[in-house]
């Protein structure tokens, strides 16, 4: 099989995607290089791989933006193919082209398709030819932000402002008015030009109540292409996806085949061959436009290959060695349901800018095939102990379930968000909990605006419906009770040693702005420590079951915890109602903090204190500690480089004007006045590194 492909694969690509690529490479049995700047000296993909190749400093534009060092790499190695990822220069008709003048095979699709599907412009043009339904909207060049305005204006707001050479959110604004349309045309050309080193610009209508739906085509050099579904990914944040699953919810079979038709339609039409995306728009009245067509390998996919069975990585290597496609339309199946949750290094309680740092914990939850037959799949590129770079993209992994059906998959994806741990950075893991548990999205009612409808004022964390407070309040109180009589059996420490328990240890416990008063039944809890207890359900060191009575409830319930002090995730099992048989209902982050315990579950970050109750009738009297006032400031809300000063020491200004750019992870972001003043003191300069909560800008109070 071998002989018939290649002897060695280069990817000129990073991160998880390399690490993805790498793994089908070697189960067919293909040597592989990974390439790395100087920050990515020691990252998996580098470790991962059979050969490595330093290719410059930590900016991508100085390493793995440079074709010469890749192409280098591939000399000096003996690669004799490359797999670009996506991002990079994976949409780089002049890679692709410098490959094949080396006589160096790349895989993806041809010079001519890269060309004409990668400006936006072009592909809209050639999508109508092919008679792909379109967006309305300008396709000329822009000469400056008031020729965008009059442009928008005869369009008609609102309207999306787009880099022709764009992706993955990048030089893109929505503008309902003029003067959005001025400035989002500079921030998106200004976006454009350091991103992709294209600034140019068009404007096209934005569809309201939109749901973006793409098609995954494959095809080969010999003239055939097929379709293997559709993905949604409509749950975005600031054009980024998020979450992506497969097959949508919205969609009917009529639909979903005239997508895929003129999906095909159009990848013939521009003699496309590898794996590629159809993008399309769909309104609430399932009409579909076309956006633009992807051509390279998606960020989601997996969840493709989880509702199909088709390895996407394999496919493309066999069409790049040649080989015609074995797979025809007919026997393209779609099988059960697919999520994919995208954990980012973004802090989402600080309007989910950008955190780097190291990975103190990172502990996914366990991948393969579940015993209920659901699959838990995570591709990642970090490990702990690794760090997050300021020079990337803040993606951590791509957690994907599988199930039978949708609602089987989104409960096992919440449940592995619930025992992913990620510990030393802002991520996004809460977030992606309480969108997996939200009600709009459970029913699939979802369209492109679903965050910004959701969460208008950001997010601050989820609330938890009773029951699920009541579980943590739970949790809560059988830890502190197991941390207590651990502490007990300590040689050495006061009241250590096997001592008469009162038949029953009430605690206060407040969590949520609840207070729960639950006391723990030690006469019937009595054989936790006895040596056939000593081992959960779930594998766990310490068992139960413990038994708790909630003071407004008539009868105690039966929990089985399964927690040692120190582990940062307790599991609570509930009996089944057959004897000596329990199920699990809930995996909690958890850790100690003074009087109780950090808890993080479904998108709840709860500080949940856990008292004897003389203690909390003397908490009660305790005054709250008061937050500084740095109303007065302006603080960086990420690590970023400061692009632009848009003021001066002593200038006026009125709430909402500009006053600085920041830019962070290859994102321009504009820091405006929450209200009037006058500055007062800017102790920073542009082309300045500012950590996060440094002071940009001090104003008179």
């Amino acid at each position: 099989m071998t002989t018939e492909l290649f002897s060695k694969i280069l990817v000129a690509n990073r991160g998880e995607i390399a690490c993805r690529v790498f793994r089908t490479a070697k189960r067919l049995g293909i040597g592989t290089v990974a390439v790395h700047s100087e920050a990515d000296r020691n990252a998996l993909h580098v470790e991962m791989a059979d050969e490595a190749v330093e290719i410059g400093p930590a900016p991508a534009s100085e390493s793995y933006l440079v074709i010469d060092r890749i192409i280098e790499a591939c000399k000096e190695t003996g690669a004799d193919a490359v797999h670009p990822g996506y991002g990079f220069l994976s949409e780089r008709a002049e890679f692709a082209e410098r490959l094949k003048a080396e006589g160096i095979a790349f895989i993806g699709p041809p010079v001519n398709a890269i060309e004409a599907m990668g400006d936006k412009i072009t592909s809209k043009k050639l999508a109508a030819e092919a008679g792909v339904s379109t967006v309305p909207g300008f396709m000329g060049l822009i000469d400056d932000a008031d020729h965008a305005a009059k442009i928008a204006s005869e369009i008609g707001y609102p309207v999306m402002i787009k880099a022709s050479a764009g992706g993955g959110g990048k030089g893109m604004r929505i503008a309902w008015n003029d003067d959005e349309a001025r400035e989002g045309f500079a921030r998106s050309k200004s976006e454009a030009a350091s991103s992709f080193g294209d600034d140019r610009i068009f404007i096209e209508k934005f569809i309201t109540e939109p749901r973006h739906i793409e098609i995954q085509v494959l095809a080969d050099s010999h003239g055939n292409a097929v379709w293997l579904g559709e993905r949604e990914c409509s749950i975005q944040r600031r054009n980024q996806k998020v979450i992506e699953e497969a097959p949508s919810p919205f969609l009917d079979d009529q639909t979903r085949r005239k997508m895929g038709e003129q999906a095909v339609a159009l990848a013939k039409a521009v003699g496309y061959s590898s794996a590629g995306t159809v993008e399309f728009i769909v309104d609430r009245d399932r009409n579909f436009y076309f956006l633009e067509m992807n051509t390279r390998l998606q960020v989601e996919h997996p969840v493709t290959e989880l509702i199909t069975g088709v390895d996407l990585v394999e496919q493309m290597i066999r069409v790049a060695a040649g080989e015609r496609l074995t797979l025809a339309q007919d026997d393209i199946r779609l099988d059960g349901w697919a999520i994919e949750s995208r954990l980012y290094a973004e802090d989402p309680y600080r309007n989910f800018l950008p955190s780097i740092g190291r990975l103190t914990r990172y502990r996914p939850p366990r991948e393969g095939k579940r015993f209920d037959g659901v699959i838990v799949r995570n591709d990642t590129g970090v490990f702990e102990g690794g760090e997050i770079s300021m020079f990337y993209d803040p993606m951590i992994a791509k957690l994907c379930t599988w199930a039978p059906t949708r609602d089987e998959a989104v409960e096992a994806m919440a449940e592995s968000l619930d025992a992913f741990e990620v510990e030393g950075i802002g991520h996004n893991l809460p977030f992606l909990s309480a969108v997996m548990d939200h009600p709009r999205f459970r029913e699939g009612r979802i369209t492109t605006a679903f965050i910004a409808e959701e969460y208008p004022d950001g997010f601050a964390g989820a609330e938890l419906s009773a029951e699920n407070l009541r579980l943590v309040a739970a949790t809560a109180a059988a830890a502190q009770w197991i941390s207590e009589r651990r502490g007990s059996f300590i040689t050495g420490r006061m009241g250590s040693g096997h001592r008469a328990e009162p038949r029953e240890t009430p605690y206060v416990v407040r969590a949520g702005g609840e207070e729960f008063e639950i006391a723990i039944d030690a006469e019937a809890t009595r054989g936790f420590y006895d040596a056939e207890s000593l081992v959960a359900p779930s594998g766990g060191e310490w068992g139960g079951p413990i038994w708790l009575t909630f003071a407004d409830e008539d009868e105690a319930r039966g929990y089985q915890v399964a927690w040692r002090p120190g582990d940062r995730v307790a599991i609570l099992f509930a009996e089944t109602g057959e004897k000596g048989r329990w199920r699990e209902i809930a995996a909690m982050k958890i850790a100690p903090i003074p009087g109780g315990f950090r808890m993080r579950y479904r998108g709840a970050d709860l500080a949940v204190h856990v008292m004897a109750p003389h203690v909390a009738r003397l908490a009660a009297m305790m005054p709250e500690k008061e937050a500084p006032d740095t109303s007065n400031l302006l603080l960086c809300p990420m690590p970023g480089l400061v692009v632009a000063l848009h003021v001066e020491e002593g200038e006026k200004v009125v709430e909402g004007q500009p006053l600085a750019i920041i830019e962070a992870m290859k994102m321009e972001n504009v820091l405006r006045a929450e209200k009037a003043g006058t500055v007062a003191k800017i102790p920073v300069s542009v082309g300045e590194s500012l950590a996060v909560d440094a002071v940009i800008m001090e104003f008179e109070r």
